[in-house]
């Protein structure tokens, strides 16, 4: 199991080093595209299926399902509330409609088993963590989540691009461009990067925007749970309602907005926090196959970039509201 915990430790460090040199290009991010690369290549894939696959697999699960639980910490319930009733409406609007809209996409193109759930979550919430919690009441093994991950990870990557290119074009003001990529734009990572490039007011708005949308994690999460439980009771199968991890989350967002955490111990938690997820997304970016993916045709494809407009248009509308 070392050796594994080892291989995705190493894959954060060469991400770290990545995003000095070039911040534009956020950390997770190079997690998991090592992680697609060491999965394409046979003699790393025998390893990383071997000796190796103890720890690949608690890195996907463990690392993730802590990384989600500190990610908690990093949300402040009176800035959401600063925020302003409309904004916070507008948001969850828009997440319901991007979760609603990405899973009925996903169907359409006949995605597999869970994968429009998850890819619903991923593209609705927050990326990859909001895919490793909705795995937990779905159910869905690594090589399940890889998919959307994928998906999710190219199309936020993208949004790095093409939202600043979109927004300078519509003359969008540095307020309505922050609160545009917060809601969005999928991982926390790509939404600094994206909005970073409009100055430091830009990223404020977005960052809280951002984390808004992260908030509504553990609702999401429970209420698909519930919807699974009654399914399920039907079938004699029982499925969690809320994975004891989310509850952390929970609990990690109630202890940083109701007492005063030290700013030492939040620099440290989210340190550990993107260490962790970073070792998660190459774990979890390992279990990708191109060659596999590639063959399902431009239905996967389609159904990635179908979401990611869908969600884009509807934030836009909101802001432009």
């Amino acid at each position: 199991m070392i050796r594994g915990l080892a291989l995705a430790l190493l894959a954060v460090g060469i991400g770290s080093g990545v995003h000095l040199l070039v911040p534009a290009v956020p950390q997770l991010t190079v997690c998991v595209v090592l992680g697609v690369l060491a999965g394409q290549i046979p003699a790393a894939t025998r390893v990383l299926d071997g000796p190796l696959r103890p720890g690949i697999a608690a890195a996907a699960r463990r690392c993730l399902r802590i990384g989600v639980v500190l990610l908690g910490l990093q949300l402040v319930l009176g800035d959401v509330v600063r925020l302003g009733w409309p904004t916070v409406v507008a948001v969850v609007l828009v997440t319901a409609v991007a979760f609603a809209g990405t899973y009925a996409i996903a169907r359409l193109a006949r995605l597999p088993g869970n994968e429009p759930i998850l890819l619903a979550a991923g593209f609705s919430i927050c990326g990859a963590s909001a895919i490793g919690a909705m795995a937990a009441v779905t159910r869905s093994d690594p090589e399940e989540q890889s998919r959307p991950v994928a998906l999710v990870t190219l199309c936020g990557t993208l949004a790095i691009v093409v939202i600043p290119l979109l927004a300078t074009a519509m003359r969008l003001s540095t307020d309505a461009f922050g609160r545009w990529t917060g809601a969005s734009v999928h991982d926390v990572g790509q939404v600094v990067a994206t909005a970073q490039q409009w100055g430091s007011a830009a990223l404020a708005v977005a960052v809280v925007v951002k984390l808004l949308r992260v908030l509504l994690l553990a609702p999401l999460v429970a209420g698909t749970g519930l919807v699974l439980r009654l399914r399920g009771a039907a079938e004699g199968v029982r499925a969690p309602i809320v994975p004891l991890f989310v509850l952390g989350f929970v609990v990690a967002v109630a202890v940083r907005s109701l007492l005063p955490v030290p700013q030492p111990v939040l620099d440290v938690a989210q340190l550990l926090q993107t260490v962790l997820l970073g070792m998660a997304l190459f774990a979890l970016g390992s279990g990708i196959r191109l060659r596999r993916l590639l063959g399902t045709g431009l239905a996967t494809a389609a159904a990635g970039l179908g979401a990611w407009a869908l969600i884009a248009v509807a934030a836009l509308a909101v802001v432009a509201a």
